[in-house]
């Protein structure tokens, strides 16, 4: 087959930026891309909170300055480029002060959706000052959805784009993430006609919906599992996003979430101090050893770590661990260590557990990309008890490491972890499927039961370990994909 043009775009590129699974997802796919032999060019802002300092960045000598006319305003932008790590592939900067140097990737500021269409209207003019004519726009979550509607209605006229095709992937779509304001926030970005280009109910509301007109003018859309695909047609789960996604139907298609084994792979990792696969586990052991001495807490080789590494919002479940934490920990002989920050009554409960169960809990408040790596390299489990799961990463990521997923039956979870039947030897991980307290107390404490017999538990984290969500298996889904639309 021919080699396709993808013009990537999204808010959040790995490492340059990255709040989340976007930023590893922005990388892993159009690295694989081009591994291929694809032209994939990636763009994302170029926002004042990258580090510049260990990369090479080269402004576009012929793209530099360019206006963008907004509805009462022209922007200025200039093009910006660096080489993507483990890759030949250069991502490209979309270089404009005026909205993204705010100190944040996100902000509160009341003009988000004017720097993220203005973001999607830099993107289209620089395909065109660089005469490259993509066969498919790749555009990620609210933040980029714009770009379907835009090269279709506001740049028809020029051919570059007459044989190009969309695809819009979502990553998220609770009501946070969706992109809702004002409608004149589409006036305000300088879309002509815009009555007519979005759906009638957001028109009568006011309301302008970013995420549902991207899906309303995409060729393709791709939930990041199919069970998610499957969750957010219904009413229940859709988010008001349910009866679109209905109408869009087999243009809707789930695609689990590759994950990046270059960074996550215990036989290679560099922020752990034991490497090891599935055929020499006792170096795992040694990593716990390491883990636990490192925060401060006494190793039992009979006392399972259990590890959380999670943003701290309603999401990721936690509100569940509130009412069985404290009964857990009391009556088991276990550590629990977990790292994220959040939301502050969140951080306020863990706290608390650490205080109250001092040799056996710690909690590290924020991000640190060491811990996470060495939590995974030395928890027996890792619990991920997710209200819902669009895909998630912690996972498959624990799957590798030989940490036994405890997750709810939701999303990327449920198609990523089989649950564990003794009877039958298989499955990889312990399942609920309620979001009930009783359900993930259920859980944990099927897991710490299991962990001391050694002929289920090794041969459970094994199967684990040669579960392959690599890009390599996942990114072809991607390429069957677009070639089927276009």
């Amino acid at each position: 087959m021919y080699p396709l043009k993808v013009c990537f775009a999204a808010s959040e590129i790995s490492p340059f930026a990255k709040i989340g699974g976007l930023g590893d997802y922005s990388a892993g796919l159009p690295r694989f891309l081009s591994q291929k032999g694809h032209d994939v060019r990636p763009f994302m802002p170029f926002y004042d909170t990258i580090d510049t300092g260990e990369r090479h960045f080269h402004a576009v000598d012929f793209i530099r300055d360019v206006p963008v006319r907004l509805a009462d305003e022209t922007v200025l932008f200039t093009l910006i480029t660096a080489q993507l790590p483990n890759s030949s592939l250069d991502v490209y900067f979309i270089d404009c002060p005026r909205f993204f140097h705010r100190g944040n990737v996100y902000t509160n500021d009341r003009d988000e959706y004017l720097r993220f269409g203005f973001f999607c209207r830099a993107v289209i003019e620089s395909c065109q000052r660089l005469g490259w004519g993509p066969d498919i726009f790749h555009c990620n979550d609210w933040h980029t959805a714009l770009l379907p509607l835009l090269y279709q209605n506001e740049y028809k006229w020029d051919s570059l784009f007459h044989r190009s095709k969309s695809v819009l992937t979502m990553h998220n779509h609770g009501y946070g993430y969706q992109g809702l304001f004002p409608t004149h926030a589409i006036w305000k970005l300088g879309i002509k006609d815009y009555a007519n280009l979005i759906p009638r109910e957001d028109r009568e509301s006011d309301i302008v919906n970013f995420l549902k007109i991207g899906i309303l003018h995409a060729d393709a859309v791709v939930p990041v599992s199919l069970t998610y695909a499957d969750e957010i047609r219904t009413p229940e789960l859709g988010h008001g996003l349910d009866a679109m996604l209905r109408y869009k139907g087999d243009a809707v298609t789930g695609i689990v979430n590759g994950a990046d084994y270059g960074e996550w792979d215990p036989r290679r990792d560099p922020f752990i101090p034991y490497h090891y696969s599935a055929d020499n586990l006792e170096w795992k052991e040694e990593n716990k050893k390491y883990l636990l001495n490192d925060v401060g807490l006494p190793y039992d080789p009979d006392a399972p770590v259990l590890g959380v590494v999670s943003r701290l919002t309603e999401q990721k479940g936690l509100d569940l661990l509130f009412e069985c934490l404290h009964e857990i920990l009391y009556h088991n002989n276990v550590r629990f260590i977990i790292l994220g920050g959040g939301e502050r009554h969140y951080e306020n409960f863990f706290e608390a557990i650490q205080y109250e169960f001092p040799h056996k809990a710690y909690f590290y408040r924020g991000y640190n990309n060491r811990l996470s790596h060495l939590i995974q390299a030395g928890s027996d489990m890792l619990i991920v008890p997710s209200k819902y799961e669009p895909c998630g990463l912690t996972q498959i990521y624990a799957l590798k490491y030989g940490a036994v997923p405890v997750v709810r039956k939701t999303g990327g979870l449920a198609d990523t972890v089989q649950p564990h039947n003794h009877g039958y030897q298989n499955g990889v991980g312990f399942v609920f499927d309620h979001f009930t307290s009783v359900g993930l107390s259920w859980a944990i404490n099927f897991a710490i039961h299991t962990f001391p017999y050694k002929h289920v538990w090794k041969p459970l984290m094994k199967r684990g370990m040669e579960q392959d969500f690599s890009w390599d298996s996942q990114g072809e889904k991607y390429l069957d994909l677009y070639r089927r639309i276009r």
